[in-house]
C-alpha cells in the first residue's frame, strides 16, 4: 500500500470513529473545529489523489449526487407490515396464539419503541454500506443510497466482528427540536411550515440532490438484523451486536418474560412518550428467540411472531374563540382557529390549523363550539371533531371571508384548488413583504445581513415596495432606522453585492413564481438559458419542458404578463443580477433513452465528469444496476457486486473506450 493511500485510509478511519462518537454515542472527544479541519484535509487529499476514491469516505456525507429517478429494487427479504393491537385483550390473544405453537417455558418477548419515521433497509458487505432501499410496498423499494449516506447516524464503515454480508432495518426520522427549528426558518423565509416530522423525513429522502439532503437533520435508529448466516440466538443479542458494530440502536428496548411485563412496559412509555425528542406511535413486541420466529413464520402480510401496540392519538377538548386569516406571499388565505388555551402533549395549545374553507365546512364549525384537537404529528395541532352536544343553539355558523384581511381586496378561488387567494398581487402588504422575504432567503438569493424583521422595517418606512428596491437602498436611509448600526448596514450592502453572483436558476426561484420551486427553476434555466428566452415562451412551449405541467405553465405565463414583474426584472438586470444560465444544455441526443451505471476508476474522466458527459448527450445515470440499465461503464477496481449483477442480468458491460464509440453514434456495435 502506498504511503499516500495509507494516510488517506488512516484519516478516513479517524473521521469514521469521531462521527460515531459524536452522533451515536453523544460522547465527542474532539471539538467541532478539529473535526472540520480533519474533514477539510481529507477532501483536499482526495482531490489530490482521485485514484484512491472511496464511495464510503466520510467526505461523501456532504452529498452532491443528483438522482433524477430512484431505481426500484426488489428486497432480498420482504419488508412485512406489522399486525396492530390496541388493548390488553389484543395482546393476550397474540400471546395465546404464540403459546399454541411454542409451549416452552423459556419464551421471552423483546419490546421496542415504534418509531414514527420512514422504514429503511441497509445492506452491508465486508463492513461497508452498499445500498439503502426504502420499504416501498414491502417487495420493491426505492434505492436512496446516496441520500442515506449523508445521514451521520448511519455508519458508512463498520467496526468489530460483523458478518461478511447482511442487511439491517431501521427508521429514519427528524427529532422534534430539529423539526421545530426547520419551521422557524421557513417562517422567517416566508415559506409554509412543514406539516409533520415523518412526512418531512420521507420527502427529504426523495430529494434529487444529495447535497440538499445533507442539510436536513435526518437521524436513524436501527433495530432488525436480517441475514441467512445469523449466528445470534435472540433479537436481544442482535441489538447488542448491531450496537457493537457501530449502529445507532436506541437503548429503550426491554426483555420481558410475560405478556403482563409487556403491558407494564407499554403503560410506562404511554406516560413517558411526550418527554421524548422524537415521535413514537406505539410499541413493537417481538418473540425474542430467532428459532421460535422461524417456527412461527409469516402470514401473507405479517410476521406471526411480532405485533405492534398502537397508542391512542393525543387529544384535548377546548372551545373555539375566533378564526384568524393569514395571507401568504402568493396571496393564499389560510384560516387558523384561536382556542381557549389547553394543555396537550406537554405544551399549551392556543391555535389549531384549519387549512382552508373545505375543512371548516366539513367540520360544520360554529362560533364558540367545543372542539376536540389532536396533536397527530403536526407543528400546529388540528381540529378533528366538534362536540355538537355542547353547542349553543343560537351560535352562528362560520362563513369564510370574501375580502382579504389585510388589504380588503376581493378573494378568488379556482375550482381545482382548495385555497382562496387575494387578487391584489401588486399592493397587498403581506404578499409584498412575503415575496421579498422569499427573495432574500437562504435557498434563493441568500442575502446575509437582512432578515424578515429588517424587511418588515424597511417596508413600513417606505424604503422598499418590491425586491428590486433592495438594490437601490441608500446607506443614510438605513442608518435612520431603529436598531440599525453602521456595521449592520455595511453587512446589508455586502450581502446585496455578494448576491449578484448567485446563478440564474436561483435568481429565477427567488422571483417567487407560484409553483416554481428549486427543481423547476433549474429545469427552466437549463432549457431556456436566459430570462428573456423564458419570458418569450408560450403556454404550449413550456409544457414541453421536463416536469412542467399545466398548472406550472399557466403560472409562469401569468407571472410574465404582469407589467410590474417585468419592470422589477429589468431593474434587477441593471443592478447586475445573473439572468443568463451557466447550466449547459445538451450538446447532443446521441444517448437519448439510454441509461448508464458508472463504476470504477477511469483514465481520461473522473466519474463525475463521465456522468456529466452522459447527461449532456441525453443519457441518464443510475446509481445501481437493474433491469432498467442499458450499460455498465466498468473502470479499474470497480465494485464486484455491480459487475456480477450486470453479468447475471445480461447488461452491456463496456469500457471507457467503448463509451467514446457510443458518442460517435456507433450504438449498433453493442
Amino acid at each position: 500500500m502506498s504511503s499516500d493511500k495509507k494516510i488517506l485510509e488512516n484519516l478516513r478511519n479517524e473521521l469514521h470513529k469521531h462521527t460515531h462518537l459524536y452522533y451515536v454515542k453523544d460522547a465527542p472527544v474532539i471539538s467541532d473545529y478539529e473535526f472540520d479541519l480533519m474533514l477539510k484535509k481529507l477532501i483536499e487529499l482526495e482531490s489530490k489523489f482521485p485514484q484512491f476514491f472511496d464511495s464510503n469516505s466520510p467526505s461523501q456525507r456532504v452529498g452532491g449526487k443528483v438522482s433524477k429517478k430512484f431505481n426500484n429494487i426488489k428486497h432480498d427479504y420482504p419488508m412485512y407490515s406489522l399486525d396492530n393491537s390496541y388493548s390488553k385483550q389484543d395482546l393476550d390473544s397474540f400471546n395465546t396464539r404464540i403459546l399454541k405453537k411454542i409451549p416452552n417455558n423459556d419464551l421471552t418477548y423483546l419490546c421496542e419503541l415504534k418509531f414514527d419515521g420512514v422504514s429503511i433497509n441497509l445492506t452491508y458487505e465486508n463492513g461497508y454500506l452498499v445500498t439503502a432501499v426504502t420499504r416501498g410496498d414491502g417487495v420493491y423499494g426505492d434505492d436512496v443510497t446516496e441520500n442515506v449516506k449523508t445521514i451521520k447516524t448511519v455508519p458508512l464503515k463498520l467496526k468489530g466482528n460483523y458478518p461478511q454480508k447482511f442487511q439491517i432495518r431501521g427508521e429514519i426520522f427528524i427529532e422534534l427540536n430539529d423539526f421545530n427549528q426547520m419551521n422557524i426558518e421557513r417562517a422567517e423565509n416566508g415559506l409554509e411550515p412543514y406539516m409533520n416530522p415523518r412526512n418531512t423525513a420521507s420527502g427529504s429522502l426523495k430529494l434529487q440532490d444529495s447535497s440538499e439532503v445533507s442539510k436536513r437533520p435526518l437521524k436513524c435508529f436501527l433495530y432488525q438484523v436480517v441475514s441467512e448466516n445469523d449466528d445470534s440466538k435472540t433479537q436481544y443479542d442482535n441489538l447488542l451486536s448491531a450496537s457493537s458494530w457501530g449502529f445507532n440502536v436506541s437503548d429503550s428496548y426491554k426483555l420481558c418474560s410475560s405478556i403482563d411485563e409487556v403491558f407494564d412496559f407499554i403503560n410506562r412509555w404511554d406516560k413517558k412518550r411526550n418527554n421524548l425528542d422524537f415521535e413514537i406511535d406505539g410499541i413493537v413486541i417481538k418473540v425474542n428467540q430467532i428459532d421460535y420466529q422461524k417456527t412461527l413464520g409469516f402470514t401473507s402480510k405479517y410476521p406471526r411472531w411480532s405485533i405492534a401496540y398502537k397508542f391512542k392519538t393525543l387529544q384535548a377538548s377546548t372551545s373555539l374563540l375566533s378564526i384568524s386569516y393569514q395571507v401568504g406571499r402568493t396571496g393564499a388565505i389560510t384560516p387558523v382557529a384561536n382556542l381557549s388555551p389547553v394543555l396537550l402533549g406537554g405544551t399549551i395549545v392556543k391555535r389549531a390549523s384549519l387549512h382552508n374553507e373545505d375543512q371548516i365546512n366539513k367540520l360544520d364549525l360554529h362560533f364558540n363550539d367545543h372542539v376536540l384537537i389532536e396533536k397527530g404529528g403536526e407543528i400546529i395541532p388540528k381540529i378533528v371533531d366538534v362536540q355538537i352536544d355542547k353547542r349553543n343553539l343560537f351560535s352562528n355558523r362560520i362563513s369564510f371571508i370574501s375580502k382579504c384581511p389585510s388589504c380588503q381586496s376581493d378573494l378568488s378561488k379556482n375550482e381545482l384548488e382548495a385555497h382562496h387567494y387575494c387578487v391584489n398581487f401588486n399592493f397587498c402588504p403581506p404578499q409584498i413583504t412575503g415575496r421579498i422575504q422569499h427573495f432574500i432567503s437562504r435557498k434563493a438569493m441568500d442575502i446575509n445581513g437582512i432578515g424578515n424583521e429588517t424587511v418588515q422595517l424597511m417596508f413600513e418606512n417606505n424604503l422598499i415596495t418590491n425586491y428590486a428596491d433592495l438594490y437601490t437602498l441608500k446607506k443614510n436611509d438605513l442608518l435612520n432606522l431603529d436598531r440599525m448600526a453602521e456595521k449592520s448596514v455595511d453587512n446589508i450592502f455586502k450581502g446585496l453585492n455578494d448576491s449578484k453572483k448567485i446563478p440564474f436558476e436561483r435568481v429565477l426561484f427567488a422571483l417567487g413564481i407560484r409553483y416554481v420551486g428549486q427543481t423547476v427553476s433549474k429545469n427552466l434555466a437549463k432549457k431556456f438559458q436566459s430570462i428573456d428566452n423564458l419570458i418569450s415562451q408560450s403556454y404550449d412551449e413550456l409544457l414541453m419542458v421536463d416536469e412542467i405541467g399545466e398548472r406550472i405553465s399557466q403560472s409562469v405565463v401569468d407571472f410574465f404578463k404582469n407589467d410590474n414583474n417585468i419592470l422589477n426584472i429589468e431593474k434587477l438586470k441593471k443592478n447586475g443580477l445573473q439572468f443568463e444560465s451557466n447550466i449547459k444544455s445538451n450538446v447532443s441526443d446521441v444517448l437519448n433513452n439510454k441509461t448508464f451505471v458508472v463504476s470504477g476508476i477511469f483514465e481520461n474522466y473522473s466519474r463525475d465528469q463521465l456522468k456529466n458527459v452522459i447527461e449532456l448527450n441525453g443519457g441518464k445515470n443510475l446509481s445501481s444496476v437493474s433491469l432498467k440499465t442499458n450499460y455498465l461503464i466498468a473502470g479499474d477496481k470497480m465494485g464486484p457486486s455491480k459487475l456480477k449483477k450486470a453479468q447475471d442480468l445480461g447488461i452491456n458491460i463496456i469500457s471507457e473506450q467503448d463509451f467514446n464509440k457510443l458518442l460517435n453514434l456507433n450504438l449498433d456495435v453493442f
